[in-house]
């Protein structure tokens, strides 16, 4: 079967190792257009199926980057766009003949939703048997659960991570990483895809890849997972090494408001951070756990938190200042290893870092690369 390589607008792509794969997605939002930009940095061929008039909901977010968001500029760098009503019938034929010649499809619809299109993994494997066809949904193609409408903080507290988070008053936090989306969506989409084209290699033949964010969080807590199974000790807020059970892994607040993340947890580190405060009487914790954590409480916020970065200095000891986000994108550390160095260009001119993605840079294609227009390919000369 013959596969049709990147229309690239630099010549690093020939050398990209997905150079010559053609990716159809018809996912939105997040997780599938995060694993299919992954797949476009690394050379594949892009093909976004979109709603005409509207396409992907993120194009409508805010702040705007051109005609867009920010938001689908940064997610859909290098990909094209064609608009397809999928409710008729010559729209769903132009999308079997774009997936005719593919060698990836990625959807993000409810289960059942692209069958009752024509669109679905047996139909589609009829007319090119070596499709690796991924389905993310949030709980996956079964189960009791698998029709229920969710976004990640339903995944983070059905699956009992956000438990883990509560404080003194037993209120759970709010997650501000969408770990469901990313960590538990689109790169085990990837992985899974990476490994059915490895196979296909050997077979001739595709797969189907059934992604469940809520499933793929459980690994996070593997160590809980561990401790429960094995030990009936499930953790709890409060109670364990990395949920607040040990004053060797806080949060502590400093004298000018500030906090610092402390983390010495091997006793090389924690002597190390016990000399820096000064307090050599408090290097057995295990007794009064929560005494001595108060003791370093008092101690660290007698000083602001530029003082203790400066008795820190060159100390191994686990501890770093906790940074806004505008902060960090500016240490030197970061800048340096060129994190933010490539760009993207929105339609009116203005540049903006494009994403920090993670794959090697001697794998990776130009990232200087804009998002599509809406339908700005045609379906049928693609198809050709």
């Amino acid at each position: 079967m013959q596969h049709r390589g990147m229309n690239s607008q630099n010549s690093s792509a020939q050398r990209a190792p997905l150079t010559g794969i053609r990716v159809i997605d018809f996912s939105t939002l997040l997780p599938g257009p995060m694993c299919s930009l992954l797949l476009a940095q690394a050379g594949a061929e892009v093909i976004k199926v979109e709603r005409p008039g509207r396409g992907d909901e993120m194009r409508s977010y805010q702040p705007k980057f051109g005609d867009d968001s920010v938001n689908f500029a940064l997610l859909n760098q290098g990909k094209r766009s064609v608009a397809l009503d999928l409710k008729e019938p010559a729209a769903v034929q132009h999308a079997i003949a774009l997936v005719r010649q593919a060698d990836v499809l990625v959807e993000q619809f409810r289960p059942g939703v692209m069958d009752r299109l024509g669109l679905g993994y047996e139909a589609m494997r009829a007319i090119n048997p070596g499709l690796v066809y991924c389905a993310i949904t949030g709980w996956g193609q079964h189960g009791p659960l698998a029709d229920m409408a969710a976004h990640d903080l339903n995944y983070q507290a059905e699956t009992g991570l956000m438990a883990l988070t509560a404080g003194a008053d037993g209120a759970p936090g709010l997650p501000n990483v969408l770990a469901a989306d990313l960590v538990g969506g689109a790169y085990p989409a990837i992985m899974n895809i990476l490994l059915a084209l490895r196979a296909r290699d050997a077979t001739g033949l595709g797969s189907f890849i059934d992604v469940a964010m809520a499933d793929n969080l459980f690994p996070l807590v593997y160590w809980g997972l561990g401790n429960g199974f094995a030990a009936g000790e499930w953790p709890t807020p409060g109670g364990d090494l990395v949920t607040g059970g040990t004053p060797r892994y806080q949060v502590y607040r400093t004298g000018d408001g500030r906090y610092l993340a402390v983390a010495p947890l091997e006793q090389k580190f924690w002597e190390n951070f016990l000399r820096v405060l000064e307090a050599p009487q408090l290097r057995d914790d295990a007794a009064d756990p929560n005494g001595l954590r108060e003791a370093v409480a008092a101690i660290i916020a007698s000083r602001t938190a530029d003082e203790w970065l400066q008795r820190f200095a060159n100390v191994d000891a686990c501890v770093s200042v906790v940074k806004s986000l505008q902060e960090a994108v500016e240490t030197p550390h970061f800048r340096e290893r060129g994190l933010f160095q490539a760009r993207i260009t929105s339609g009116d001119g203005r540049q903006i870092p494009s994403l920090p993605l993670p794959i090697s840079p001697a794998l990776r294609q130009n990232a200087d690369r804009m998002a599509p227009a809406l339908g700005e390919a045609d379906a049928a000369s693609l198809a050709r």
